[in-house]
């Protein structure tokens, strides 16, 4: 697509906008809207409340799903408001109310004056040069924040109303275009991920070869299995199943840069085997704790990753949150993997729920696997494993465009209002115009 430029520029004095069109004025933002800051409690009122979780990166959507609630004061927010994350401002947190309400105390209400289109406002937020400027800005090494005092001594470029309206015209049609190319890709790495979750079950609880003779396995939830397979509780497939462990009085003497992995909940990937940890053990910190050899299946066993699960490649720890399965002779640790990688729904519905569902030691014992011979294990896991490269493959491919396209997303709205195109005689073809070009 090529896009006319304007012919008439001036400097605009601001190093991230740099030339901008000579018939558009540049105002301190806080000249041209207000800061609203009036506060409700949640409890006290009927408005719906959204927090910034809520609020879809860098499209300004409101993500569909169960509201969350709130206790204490929160920030009321008119129909045409723009809401304005400040708390970590690089997720480009950016929405456009189009109904009352109230949102969390991380987001800025701001009002735009008669001089400003809510919907153009809401694009100059979303342009990446704006969001890096400002989250140049942040204080708080955790937990960073913008404040109103620098935001709101930002330039802000304004277009005549007539041309604001073209650029957002422009990019509502535009911006729905990218989204919906976006949404394919998506649905296209949802059906890769069901296509890998549906050949690892149907390897592990079917085999490979469709013709072999079935037989009931005893177990409802996994139903017939291969007439020469056995079904075993883990306890006969394993030397141990232990939990891992963490230091007493933890300090900065058992750990090092140069460890042994020390594994936590957070470390565990999609990927069969575990890579590097975020914490590694020094020599004090090894005496400190219960280790494991190479080929240690570990699988977590609590909170909202509980079931996730791979292998530890080298000798290593781990702590509590963690399950470790040290096969025996019968169990092939890569098959083991896959099997509670099948079985991770039946896991997670099996954990015991206070606040956190949990599967302790004697639980994981006590899961039924299917056990072929040793040498169909290995054969299974092989085939599985080359299946899982080719399908990873398949998925960067499909990431790497999502990637190209949100980039092109981001640097089409940043190029439309600062005024490095010119789109006021850009024409939206009609559906049929659409139709007509989709076919070629």
């Amino acid at each position: 697509m090529q896009l006319s430029k304007y012919s008439d520029l001036r400097d605009s004095n601001v190093p991230w906008i740099q030339s901008v069109p000579s018939h558009w004025t540049q105002k301190r933002l806080k000249f041209v809207v207000e800061l609203v800051n009036q506060k409700q409690s949640v409890d006290q009122s009927d408005l719906p409340y959204i927090g910034l979780e809520h609020i879809e990166s860098w499209t300004g959507r409101k993500i569909d799903g169960e509201i969350s609630q709130s206790e204490g004061l929160a920030s009321t927010y008119a129909s045409g408001d723009v809401l304005f994350g400040k708390l970590r401002p690089y997720l480009a947190k950016i929405h456009l109310a189009d109904t009352p309400g109230l949102v969390s105390s991380e987001a800025l209400v701001i009002r735009p004056s008669r001089d400003i289109s809510s919907s153009f406002l809401k694009y100059y937020f979303l342009s990446r040069d704006f969001i890096n400027t400002v989250d140049s800005s942040t204080y708080g090494s955790k937990m960073p924040r913008a404040s109103w005092d620098y935001i709101g001594n930002l330039p802000l470029l304004v277009p005549s109303a007539q041309e604001q309206q073209a650029i957002v015209d422009f990019l509502n049609h535009k911006t729905a275009q990218i989204d919906a190319l976006i949404a394919k890709k998506q649905a296209l790495l949802d059906k890769l991920v069901e296509q890998r979750t549906a050949l690892i079950s149907q390897a592990v609880t079917k085999g490979l070869d469709p013709s072999v003779p079935m037989k009931d396995s005893g177990v409802n939830w996994l139903g017939e299995i291969p007439s020469h397979w056995q079904c075993l509780p883990l306890r006969r497939l394993s030397h141990y199943v232990k939990t891992g462990t963490t230091p007493t009085g933890v300090n900065e003497l058992h750990f090092d840069d140069e460890g042994l992995p020390w594994y936590k909940p957070g470390d565990f990937t999609d990927g069969v085997f575990l890579k590097s940890a975020g914490n590694k053990l020094s020599q004090e910190g090894v005496e400190a704790v219960r280790t494991f050899p190479s080929d240690t299946v570990m699988q977590v066993g609590i909170g909202a990753t509980i079931g996730k699960v791979a292998i530890a490649t080298s000798p290593a720890s781990c702590n509590q949150q963690i399950n470790c399965i040290h096969c025996n002779e019968k169990l092939h640790h890569l098959f083991a993997v896959y099997f509670l990688r099948a079985i991770r729904d039946f896991i997670v519905k099996c954990g015991k729920y206070t606040t956190l569902p949990i599967i302790n030691q004697d639980e994981t014992k006590s899961l039924p696997f299917t056990v072929p011979s040793y040498d169909e294990q290995v054969t299974i896991s092989n085939y599985l494993l080359e299946a899982e490269k080719k399908s990873s493959r398949q998925s960067k491919k499909v990431l790497e465009i999502i990637e190209r396209l949100q980039e092109y997303r981001s640097a089409l709205i940043t190029n439309a209002v600062t005024g490095k195109i010119d789109v006021r005689d850009f024409c939206i073809p009609t559906t049929t115009e659409q139709r007509e070009v989709a076919h070629g």
